[in-house]
């Protein structure tokens, strides 16, 4: 069966990359709209409707005009943008989520592709909640460090343009605390209260790692590195995407460091676990081109249509 797959937005940095993704395969026939026609309305409703599935890589605001175009009950939406994240029509194309998920969105024609910051935090809370070592009531925090890719074709033209040497050190960004991924990261963890969290971007093209601190003394009374790691490790058994590394294992680390590209150029996502008898950090890194956006989408259609989950990945 040939798969008819549409993406609006197929110029941006993720929809190039799901295009790439596509290229792989045999099963898959993907419509385009002529370079004239690309952002107009009728052309674009015409291929949306016409898609067994279609991704969305929009900003919020045409995402969601764009879905709204689509009257053909067939149409699967995977939109890659924060507009319905937290909607309730929509399910989270997160498949490690939840032992449901892939139920879910199998089930739906409606889905949400997650943030590449939110991904790597999710898999990191959501276990420890769901079993009670970490309070839903936690106040956490979270700092990221991503690759410039992260921030689209504009912010990759700055960072390969020669000459601006405040590109040369790390960036922090949104400091007024209201960054767009947090909504997700809440209400996919289970969290009672937004985390503070620090994104950061630096001068490489992608990879992305997310760390998230913890007191002992702020889990579940009696709970131990072993024992996170060990909820980590029983949640995610038998994932081909998610893998939890060995506990404070130096052989993980370069010189001592953490290699935040590790991941680079696959759909995997590993969790590490460091800490002492009273402290915390659990980590995770991936590709925020890959597993933080454009795999993310492509794995959720092969859930979505009952393929093999990692065909094309």
């Amino acid at each position: 069966m040939t798969i008819r797959v549409f993406v609006d937005g197929q110029e941006g940095t993720t929809g190039l990359r799901i295009h790439e993704y596509l290229a792989r395969r045999g099963d898959v026939e993907v419509l385009r709209a002529a370079p004239e026609l690309r952002k107009d309305t009728a052309e674009r409703a015409r291929l949306l409707n016409a898609a067994d599935v279609a991704f969305l890589c929009l900003p919020d605001a045409a995402a969601r005009e764009a879905a709204a175009l689509v009257t053909n009950p067939a149409t699967c939406l995977i939109d890659a943008s924060t507009a319905h994240r937290t909607a309730s029509d929509w399910v989270f194309g997160l498949p490690e989520l939840a032992p449901d998920q892939r139920a879910q969105i199998r089930a739906s024609k409606r889905i949400a592709n997650p943030g590449c910051h939110a991904t790597g935090f999710i898999l990191l809370v959501r276990p420890l909640v769901d079993t009670g070592l970490v309070p839903q009531s936690a106040a956490l925090t979270a700092t990221s460090i991503t690759g410039y890719s992260g921030g689209g074709k504009k912010m990759i033209a700055q960072y390969e343009a020669a000459g601006d040497a405040r590109l040369l050190s790390p960036r922090p960004y949104a400091l007024g605390l209201a960054h767009k991924h947090l909504p997700e990261m809440t209400a996919h963890s289970r969290l009672e209260t937004r985390p503070i969290f620090m994104p950061v971007v630096g001068n490489f093209f992608k990879g992305l790692s997310v760390t998230v601190p913890l007191h002992l003394a702020e889990a579940r009374r009696g709970t131990t590195a072993e024992q996170l790691h060990a909820a980590l490790a029983e949640r995610y058994a038998g994932e081909r995407f998610v893998r939890v590394m060995p506990l404070r294992d130096p052989a993980l680390l370069d010189d001592g460091y953490f290699d935040v590209q590790a991941c680079n150029d696959s759909n995997r996502v590993e969790l590490f676990v460091f800490g002492n008898q009273t402290q915390v950090l659990l980590m995770a890194r991936l590709d925020n081109l890959g597993k933080g956006a454009s795999g993310a989408a492509v794995q959720a259609m092969n859930v979505h249509l009952g393929v093999d989950e990692d065909t094309g990945l």
